[in-house]
């Protein structure tokens, strides 16, 4: 499979941070105060897995015009050259007396000077990603700055791949769609689960992903019960149901599905859980078009997995967006009206509940055109598998 080019020219940047600094001025803004890695990485293609420490805080002031600036610990000042941004403010970190509080507030204090608004991701699936109390210190030395939820702004941008982005997510489908045709050839009768994690992590790995941070599933008879335990090291034994779910990544975007099999046969019941699921993500892919709502994928899903399942509600929802992070914006749930666009990436996994606590779960991953839903994975099989 072809790949195509990592990263991103510096015009990906520049028309992001023009369509953020539109809505800025829309909404009254002065600028973006970014703590968190997809939205640093966004604005300016910062990728690093130092973010995995906590030791160290890192910050992104978004203006209304003109490029972004960094504050960053001196350690990320060489990578952060190599990106876009021209204004790299540092300083020795850890420094718990002073983790770049300083230089943020040599930085917005003419902003507070100002009485200027300033947009800060305060809603759901956001996070503070500095100590709570820097942030309110540093707010207590600007006396005249206010404080702004920048959600949705946010969330609008990101929800809408560019066509680069969609690139990549799809490079990283198919290679999560050919590691996943390659266990019928290595799970069997026998294995110990926790061993065919590992084979199948080393199999995407030599498929061409980059890492593999999310695997998790489940296996029992007729079916499993829970879906994010660690695996164990039980055997898979004749009648077992597997289910693996992968959200392996390229370049710094994910893939997120899963695929399920019989091991040596399958019961009536899950056949018939395997076929309520691979028809309700039918009427998922149907239902995804522009100017459709999160709220109907949920419903036009749902109505398929009630023949079987009146309550797969209690999830929450059947699916969500997709892209540098595994579950982004929006939520295929009833509570949620977001209007599809197109390039919106998004999972569809739909799930039900049967037998004595047993769940099954089905998900694949689309990109919305103004045609309708396109594939990125490879389609699961219509029937259950058997292996």
């Amino acid at each position: 499979m072809s790949e195509p080019p990592r990263g991103f020219p510096e015009d990906e940047f520049a028309a992001r941070t023009a369509r953020a600094q539109t809505l800025m001025a829309r909404d009254g803004l002065a600028g973006l105060f970014l703590t968190t890695e997809p939205e640093l990485r966004y604005f300016t293609g910062f990728q690093t897995l130092f973010w995995q420490s906590p030791t160290r805080p890192w910050f992104l002031f978004v203006p209304a015009a003109g490029k972004p600036i960094a504050i960053i610990p001196e350690i990320g000042a060489a990578l952060m050259r190599t990106t876009w941004v021209d204004d790299i403010r540092t300083w020795s970190a850890p420094a718990p007396a002073d983790d770049g509080i300083s230089l943020l507030t040599d930085l917005l204090t003419p902003y507070a000077c100002e009485g200027s608004a300033i947009g800060v991701m305060k809603g759901h699936e956001t996070t503070l990603r500095m100590p709570l109390g820097d942030y309110e210190r540093l707010l207590s030395g600007l006396p005249g700055l206010r404080i702004t939820d920048a959600t949705d702004l946010i969330r609008s941008l990101r929800m809408v791949k560019s066509d680069r982005e969609i690139a990549k997510i799809a490079h990283i489908c198919a290679i999560g769609s050919a590691t996943f045709a390659k266990v019928p050839g290595i799970a069997h009768e026998g294995l110990p689960l926790d061993a065919l994690f590992r084979a199948v992590r080393r199999e995407a790995l030599a498929q061409g992903a980059d890492d593999v941070p999310y695997l998790v599933g489940g296996a029992g008879p007729g079916g499993y019960h829970d879906v994010i335990s660690p695996p164990s090291p039980r055997p898979l034994a004749k009648g077992d149901i597997l289910m693996l779910d992968t959200g392996a990544t390229w370049d710094g975007y994910f893939c997120d599905f899963d695929r399920n099999w019989a091991v040596g046969r399958a019961d009536d019941t899950a056949r018939r859980a395997y076929d309520v699921l691979w028809r309700a993500t039918e009427a998922g892919i149907d239902a995804a078009r522009p100017s459709t709502t999160c709220r109907d994928l949920f419903h036009a899903m749902q109505s398929v997995i009630a023949e079987m399942d009146s309550q797969s509600g209690d999830v929450g929802r059947l699916g969500h967006g997709l892209g540098m992070q595994l579950t982004e914006w929006p939520s295929h749930a009833a509570f949620d009206r977001t209007v599809l666009t197109e390039n919106m990436v998004l999972t569809l996994e739909p799930s039900l509940g049967y037998g004595d606590g047993r769940i099954m779960v089905h998900e694949e991953n689309i990109v919305v055109r103004a045609e309708g839903a396109q594939l990125l994975t490879t389609r699961a099989a219509p029937e259950l598998p058997v292996i």
